[in-house]
């Protein structure tokens, strides 16, 4: 694996420290009056998401890991068990639903997402950005609302609530962002 210093790690970069993996969150390069240059450092383990400052100087070598990424398609669900099949080999793997954690409840069937792993053990998974929901309820809207920005909360086919604007009624299909569990539009 290829070396880098102490203030080369970036955001986003995943480096084997203490015998572990862990993902640079955030990091911000000091230069104190006194003294060298060095690299603060917020660091999350892959496999326990215990968090971690550190401080890297320049001098340091740190081991970056490459991540590997494969795309594989979701199936279905059985007892908290969730499998995805490799679109490549049909190879089939199961992760708890736990450790995808309440994203979960986005999947459908067939879709596509990202299992990121390391020497054939799974770390990450990401979904799509985006997906299309219908509303299963939520409460009508008043006439005359419609000019104030208030939201109102509404409760999707999948269980996970999210605020809506007043002008979305039941039964109407919307997309919503994975990420930040919020809505973005109406369904074309």
């Amino acid at each position: 694996m290829p070396k880098i210093n102490g203030n080369e790690i970036r955001p986003g970069y995943v480096i084997e420290h203490q015998g572990g993996l862990w993902a640079a969150v955030k990091v911000a390069h000091v230069k104190p009056g006194k003294g060298g240059a060095f690299a603060q450092v917020e660091l999350k383990n892959l496999v326990d998401n215990r968090k971690l400052n550190e401080r890297f100087r320049s001098a340091e070598a740190v081991e970056r890991i490459r991540l590997e990424q494969k795309d594989y398609q979701y199936l279905y669900e059985v007892d908290g068990m969730l499998t995805f099949m490799d679109n490549e080999t049909y190879e089939q793997i199961e992760l708890a639903r736990d450790w995808v954690g309440d994203r979960a409840a986005f999947l459908q069937d067939g879709m596509k997402v990202t299992v990121e792993s390391h020497e054939g053990k799974a770390l990450g998974i990401s979904l799509p950005d985006q997906v299309t929901l219908a509303i299963a309820e939520t409460e009508p809207s008043v006439k005359g609302q419609t000019a104030t920005s208030s939201y109102k909360p509404a409760i999707l086919e999948n269980g996970v609530r999210v605020m809506v604007p007043p002008f979305v009624t039941s039964g109407e299909r919307i997309v919503v962002d994975t990420n930040e569990l919020t809505y973005l539009r109406r369904a074309e």
